[in-house]
């Protein structure tokens, strides 16, 4: 697996398991991680272990978002039958989408800011696998969706539950109070095909887990989630879907969240209110 991410102040960085190097001394033509995204959808990525420079541990980087500006933001609710029936829902015969605004992001340990009582009550806390897209792309068919995507990231999305169950067209209120999606610090990159199906999403509260669940258990598998949206837009690089969580937990003022995708990464954030 090779990693695309940016330090706190911008340094784009290409990994591996091992560490991390300037993306310039293996790409020197590129100066941003996004303009490495067609690279990585297209497998041409170069390789650390030809970079002229020492790899440094993760560990002793400070990373933020991946990206500088992610694009389009796409949702999928009810993804999981198991969380459907959570929520008193019925199982959708299509993906049951949603967008939210690009002020909804926060980097890798938040803080996720609750809004005020007064208009939200009972926020929770989804963790998610995230697919970025890595081309320009549109009417895509399920079969060549590995062509276009650039990699994946866990993603922790926040909804506050008691507007929502108020009315169900109150969806995108909901899912959009500043710092309602926290995304990872590193596109996870495969170097060769990667089977989605047997990866793990979990959702953890202070350290327990709340819900878990297996992506082969989605009603709507990420290849398809793309290609069903690619037939109503245009997709471009930085574009983000977020596919969907294996069960939601309430979270509160001093909460640490973490959303762990096996063999992808994890993102943990800290909640506080506004």
């Amino acid at each position: 697996m090779k990693y695309l991410t940016r330090t706190v102040d911008g340094t784009p960085l290409l990994g591996d398991d091992d560490g991390f190097v300037p993306l310039s001394a293996v790409e020197p033509d590129l100066d941003d991680v996004r303009g490495a995204l067609p690279r990585a959808a297209a497998g041409d990525l170069g390789d650390v272990d030809d970079a002229p420079a020492d790899r440094l541990a993760r560990v002793d980087l400070a990373l933020g978002p991946p990206l500088e500006r992610i694009g389009k933001l796409w949702g999928i609710g009810l993804n999981y039958a198991e969380h459907a029936g959570d929520l008193d829902e019925r199982r959708p015969e299509e993906p049951a989408s949603f967008m939210k605004p690009r002020s909804a992001l926060t980097g890798p340990g938040g803080p996720i800011r609750l809004p005020p009582t007064e208009q939200s009550e009972r926020v929770t806390a989804e963790a998610e696998l995230a697919i970025v897209m890595g081309r320009t792309c549109r009417g895509v068919d399920e079969g060549r969706v590995t062509d276009v995507v650039a990699g994946f990231l866990p993603v922790i999305d926040m909804t506050a539950e008691d507007v929502l169950r108020r009315n169900p067209r109150f969806l995108t209120r909901a899912k959009s109070f500043d710092t309602f999606l926290v995304v990872g610090s590193t596109i996870a990159v495969p170097e060769d095909p990667i089977d989605l199906q047997e990866l793990t999403v979990r959702t953890a509260v202070n350290g327990t887990v709340a819900a878990e669940n297996d992506v082969s258990n989605m009603l709507f598998p990420p290849a398809e989630i793309v290609s069903f949206h690619s037939d109503v837009m245009t997709l471009h690089p930085g574009d983000l879907f977020s596919t969907g969580t294996p069960g939601a937990a309430p979270i509160e003022p001093g909460d640490e969240v973490r959303a762990v995708v096996e063999g992808i990464g994890s993102v943990r954030a800290s909640v506080v209110r506004e």
